[in-house]
């Protein structure tokens, strides 16, 4: 594809963007909380039929799903919240590509909490405010609507291009590893997760954990002969907050130069007591533990449980009555490996040399500190993933979420130049 060819294509999209405006205001409008995704598939689906591409849409099989080792412990059904792979056929011998979003959010908390209604998707300051505005339909607007400009403009691929719109990302993220279990696979795949526009070849891994602490029972007035949960919780938190220094010393990984806040370890909530007039017998502590790519996962689960064990061990009561401790796997929480590919890959770099032609700046290269489904797609799915949005990570998951109508459009020539470099444009 020549300089004119490419010059035309983003002129086109710049003409196009109340239409992309629009789209992303649409899709914001669908209350899409994990559980509820079945509207906007079947929105996207019809839009998709509609840009003449071949669609696979499916239920997910939860059964066959918990017999793959990375599986989460899920209660919901899948029935009516399907997975969508739309393909657009090449003409062959070009790379395939696949452009992975999820259309779950999470719910969005008190109406009080929000400027506006998060689901009117308003537009104040060159920004759409609204719930999954940032995370991440932003990132599946642009997926969808780089693909359909292309083909406006009269390019033709040599390589496929598949649109991988998934469900149950902010639970599980089983909407990807069913893609995968599936049987689709691509040369390459960008994510469209948040990352304010940075090119993140990796991921971190998060590790949810609970840990049971059971003391001894006792009356209020014979509490002197109890043990007292909340003593023994306090204990075993101040061990987790120095395993999280221990980590930091030791843990290192170059796209993560400021590994105190890539890397906690930390108790989120604890539960204890039944009634401020009765004596604590038990603790429940959860929390989550984050690791980076290159550690071993198993073994980062194994010297968290040998560290706690230590400590019990020194403590009169928690010797002969240990903790009791359940990673997320076991109990529907998350469990999620970390992920990479090298910078240098091919699809980093065409990403990053489109970036610079879009913008005129370098991007940052970094890594997502936060998991990704990119871990399945990578780990279990031997496609080399990259996560380029344009939705701001400081406000992923955040009341008076919004994405920037500016890098919103950034992100669509972004992708619509990768899919062509990648795809070889005739």
């Amino acid at each position: 594809m020549d300089q004119s060819q490419r010059q035309k294509l983003l002129e086109l999209i710049d003409g196009k963007r109340d239409h992309a405006v629009e789209f992303l205001q649409t899709l914001v409008k669908f209350p899409s909380v994990t559980g509820n995704e079945g509207p906007i598939q079947a929105h996207l689906k019809d839009y998709l039929e509609n840009m003449n591409l071949e669609i696979d849409m499916w239920d997910m099989d939860a059964e066959e799903i918990q017999k793959h080792p990375s599986a989460a412990v899920v209660t919901e059904s899948y029935e009516g919240r399907p997975n969508i792979v739309a393909t657009r056929k090449g003409t062959g011998g070009g790379r395939s590509l696949l452009l992975n979003g999820h259309t779950d959010v999470i719910p969005e908390g008190p109406r009080e909490s929000w400027t506006d209604d998060p689901w009117e998707a308003k537009i104040r300051d060159n920004r759409i405010y609204g719930r999954g505005s940032s995370d991440m339909k932003s990132g599946v607007s642009c997926q969808v609507l780089a693909v359909q400009y292309i083909e406006d403009a009269g390019i033709k691929l040599k390589g496929d291009v598949l649109v991988n719109l998934v469900v149950d990302e902010e639970v599980s993220g089983h909407g990807t590893l069913d893609t995968v279990l599936r049987g689709y696979k691509a040369d390459g795949a960008i994510s469209g997760e948040t990352s304010t526009l940075a090119v993140q070849p990796a991921c971190i891994g998060r590790i949810w954990f609970q840990i049971l602490i059971r003391g001894k029972k006792a009356g209020i007035q014979q509490r002197y002969e109890g043990v007292n949960a909340i003593d023994l919780g306090y204990k075993i938190k101040v061990a987790i907050d120095d395993h999280e220094k221990h980590r930091l010393e030791t843990v290192s990984h170059p796209l993560y130069p400021h590994i105190l806040s890539t890397l906690p370890c930390l108790v989120g909530t604890i539960e204890s007591g039944s009634f401020p007039s009765a004596f604590p017998d038990t603790c429940l502590l959860k929390g989550s533990i984050a690791t980076v790519p290159g550690e071993n996962h198993e073994g980062v689960k194994q010297a968290f449980l040998a560290h706690i064990a230590k400590v019990a061990g020194e403590d009169e009561w928690m010797k002969d009555h240990p903790p009791e401790i359940t990673f997320g796997n076991k109990f529907g929480g998350l469990d999620a490996e970390a992920a990479d590919i090298p910078v240098d890959h091919p699809i980093v770099t065409t990403l990053v040399d489109c970036f610079k032609e879009v913008t005129g700046k370098d991007p940052e290269i970094s890594g997502r500190q936060g998991a990704a489904d990119t871990r399945f797609l990578i780990n279990d799915g031997d496609t080399p993933t990259v996560i380029f949005g344009p939705g701001p990570t400081a406000v992923m998951h955040a009341n008076d979420e919004y994405v920037d109508i500016d890098d919103y459009m950034t992100a669509i020539k972004v992708y619509a130049l990768s899919i062509c470099d990648w795809c070889d444009a005739e």
